[in-house]
């Protein structure tokens, strides 16, 4: 009777000995599709990281590259000007905008340290030939850009009693344009680029000179797809690289 007792009491310590194991087994297998979803996440958000990475290299890059070796420079103003009124974009400001946006250039706008020109044009005029007759330059009020980063220089200017105002001397003497190729561009009301291209090679005497182009200022406030046209088509026929 004590072996009868004996041998049931070791075969139901076996059955719960096998149970407990077949319990731990279901634990561990049930765990396991849930580890390996964890870890597939993982790996997706570093793709989805490393891919973001990727692009906003990218940008920053082509931010970096486009148009690194132009820059536009240009000197403007608003206010009361000749046959147009009051306006609140300066004519020269206008068409280097369009040069910019053409070559992908960068672009730089010349700003007086002290700006004590009048907003009426008559006042203007009379401000800017006594500039002219004590042959003043104008403090600029920024930094000048970093002219070594750019072989193409597009410079432009309102006429101002048939010459570059006395600011943009300021900025030809300031500047490091030496052997760069320099583009000038002038808005007037009938006196076209008015030797700009001469006065300029007299100022940089060792920079090649390109081609200029004139805009009347009427046309850059009332014919803005004619101007643009008129921009991209001397542009074209600069041969710039």
């Amino acid at each position: 009777m004590k072996k009868v007792i004996s041998v049931l009491t070791m075969f139901a310590l076996l059955l719960f000995a096998f149970a407990g194991c077949s319990s731990d087994s279901g634990k561990s297998e049930s765990s396991k599709p849930q580890a390996e979803k964890n870890t597939s996440q993982s790996d997706n958000a570093s793709e989805d990281d490393n891919s973001t990475q990727s692009n906003a290299n990218a940008a920053d890059e082509s931010k970096t590259t486009a148009g690194s070796n132009v820059i536009v420079v240009y000197f403007s103003r608003t206010g009361e000007q000749y046959s147009v009124g009051v306006i609140d974009e300066g004519n020269t400001a206008i068409v280097a905008k369009m040069i910019a946006e053409k070559t992908g250039a960068d672009i730089f706008e010349i700003l007086p340290e002290t700006d004590y020109y009048p907003y009426t044009y008559t006042e203007l005029t009379e401000v800017a030939k006594k500039e002219q007759n004590e042959n003043a330059r104008p403090a600029i009020k920024s930094a000048l850009p970093v002219m070594s980063k750019y072989d193409t220089v597009f410079i432009g200017a309102p006429v101002w009693w048939g010459d570059w105002p006395m600011i943009m001397y300021t900025f030809f003497e300031s500047a490091n344009l030496s052997g760069k190729k320099l583009i000038p561009f002038s808005t007037h009301e009938g006196s076209g680029l008015s030797g700009f291209d001469s006065k300029l090679s007299a100022a940089v005497t060792d920079a090649e000179v390109l081609t200029g182009l004139s805009v009347r200022g009427s046309d850059c406030q009332n014919d803005k797809a004619g101007v643009k046209s008129k921009v991209n088509e001397w542009i074209s026929g600069l041969g710039l690289s």
